[in-house]
């Protein structure tokens, strides 16, 4: 744990990615293989079930430290973050502690889920006795399930592309799923991270994904296009879907399907059991799970109804039924086909589907214009037509691992978002670096049209991200001089403020109070110059809801 600890903190201190790869390169070239697994889990961004409830901390930390209940909830208040208040509040402790994290989390800390408080309050006093203030630190967070280190997995994997000489890219493959919630990292599976490579790597991979390649945003005028990106013919132009980002992976007679954040949701959707039936074996497809139903694409929302089911039955099937768009082909008889150009791929991918006879395989249509003027005005349809805007992906391209360059380009050209003007709430702390800001809103609508004199605000959507820090800390301010109540972490405000929110997508949402439920909301400007009665009302949503 003490390793671990300094690790965490040696990362945590400095801002330089050149810094945080050596300090990570250094651990893992130390640490035992069993105790390098798990890093690597919490590094790359795992997080095990919560093993002690927060309560059952709490009542730890003020028992342990004398104080009262009072002063430390109001320390807490100041400092913004439970596990940097308990650590710091306990008395010193003796900092001889050299249990490896494996045995910290195998032999100590996953036991203890689901034990009564007054265990879990006897294993803490013991526990945590000959641990240092950073160990504390770390140890309360991987108890809580909330541990957050400042690296990326990109970061990770090339650390450990450094310590076993291997290429980024392999060892991105290999990392697919190892964060999973139920994974129990070991020894056995670090070796395999660092293993020399192989030609077979992805046979061996068995029902793993590829790494998923990302695209970058797009966001400049369509007019500076030719400079920029060259004539239209160079690139493979299709529709951006709206849906789920997935693989199909057919392999050894079984049929797995990705999703892309590493999940596997093979049985959530049988309809893609049934395509994968038909492919070879040695496949994978990438595409976008989509629900498609009067020859159409619906709304994300309409997705979601299937995202939320733990059983999916017939009726499910029936009203709700989804088709796999794809529009990359990774594998074929066996073969890694990543390295062959974008439009070598599409063409061995459109032979592929014209022998499915399952029509719930479509392959994402391409688009043609001779300019990117003309591109332009197509794109213009997309709302209408129920997508995010255009891909371009360039016909010379190999297949990257993440959002990078070096293999190829794919920007994602998405339409405007949309926008509307709504009244702060209600406000709560962030995490991590901005603990002791209030960076995390609440933002309403008004249920009625200026002029009524009975009309009120309706909270329909959160946001944390869009603002600058400078103005993070002006709303900091207002947010503390306009509180009304406190209910535990949130604070009700005086409404004084309106933001410009912008959204990606809008659909009726019987969960939400509004009756309105937005996707991917964050501020795109504070509107200093508008008064809250200025703000949208509920009404203005509603003609944003698709036709």
């Amino acid at each position: 744990m003490k390793a671990f600890a300094e690790l965490y903190a040696a990362l945590d201190a400095t801002t330089s990615n050149n810094a945080k790869l050596a300090a990570m390169v250094a651990y893992f070239k130390q640490a035992a293989p069993a105790d390098a697994a798990w890093a690597v889990y919490f590094l790359a961004g795992g997080k095990p079930r919560q093993l002690v409830p927060v309560k059952v901390l709490r009542e730890f930390a003020v028992k342990i430290s004398g104080v009262p209940l009072w002063l430390f909830e109001e320390s807490y208040e100041a400092v913004g973050d439970l596990a940097e208040t308990l650590s710091l509040l306990l008395p010193p402790g003796s900092g001889d502690d050299d249990m490896g994290l494996a045995q910290w989390m195998q032999d100590r800390l996953l036991p203890m889920r689901g034990q009564p408080p007054e265990a879990l309050i006897a294993h803490l006093t013991t526990y945590f006795a000959p641990l240092g203030t950073v160990e504390r630190f770390v140890c309360a967070k991987l108890l809580t399930g909330s541990l957050r280190v400042g690296v990326s997995k990109l970061s990770v994997t090339k650390a450990l592309a450094q310590v076993g000489e291997l290429d980024a890219k392999q060892v991105a493959h290999r990392l697919i799923g190892y964060t999973d919630v139920s994974a129990r990292p070991d020894a056995a599976a670090y070796a395999r991270l660092v293993a020399p490579a192989s030609d077979d790597a992805h046979v061996q991979a068995g029902a793993q994904p590829y790494p998923f390649f990302l695209a970058h945003p797009l966001q400049t005028a369509h007019e500076t296009f030719d400079a920029q990106l060259g004539p239209p013919d160079r690139w493979q132009i299709e529709w951006k879907w709206d849906g789920i980002r997935a693989q199909i992976v057919r392999r050894a007679g079984e049929v797995h399907v990705w999703s892309r954040g590493e999940e596997l949701v093979t049985d959530r959707f049988p309809e893609l059991i049934r395509i994968g039936g038909q492919l070879a074996d040695g496949t994978v497809l990438d595409g976008e799970i989509v629900v498609w139903r009067d020859d159409r694409v619906q709304p994300f929302a309409v997705l979601q109804q299937r995202l939320g089911r733990k059983t999916v039955g017939p009726k499910l099937l029936n009203d709700i039924p989804v088709s796999f768009m794809a529009f990359d082909i990774l594998e074929a008889a066996g073969a890694d086909l990543r390295t062959l150009p974008q439009s070598a791929r599409r063409a061995q991918l459109e032979a592929l589907a014209a022998t499915v006879t399952d029509s719930g395989l479509q392959v994402s249509p391409l688009l043609t214009g001779a300019t990117w003027a003309a591109l332009a005005q197509q794109r213009e349809a997309s709302r209408t037509l129920g997508v995010e805007g255009m891909m371009l992906k360039h016909r010379d391209a190999h297949y990257g691992v993440g959002r990078t360059k070096s293999s190829g380009t794919w920007w994602k050209w998405k339409v405007d978002p949309f926008a509307i003007d709504a009244v702060l709430l209600y406000a709560q702390r962030g995490h991590g670096r901005r603990a002791s800001l209030y960076t995390d809103y609440t933002f309403a609508v008004w249920d009625a049209p200026e002029g009524d004199p009975a009309r009120k605000l309706v909270p329909f959507a959160k946001a944390y991200s869009g603002l600058t820090d400078a103005e993070i800390r002006k709303v900091d301010a207002i947010v503390r001089s306009t509180t009304i109540e406190k209910f535990g972490p949130v604070r009700s405000l005086k409404p004084s403020q309106v933001f410009e929110l912008g959204f990606e997508g809008i659909a009726r949402s019987a969960r939400h109070k509004s009756g309105i439920a937005v996707r991917f909301p964050r501020m795109l400007r504070w509107r200093t110059d508008k008064k809250i009665e200025e703000a949208d009302t509920l009404a203005s949503l509603s003609e944003l809801l698709p036709q």
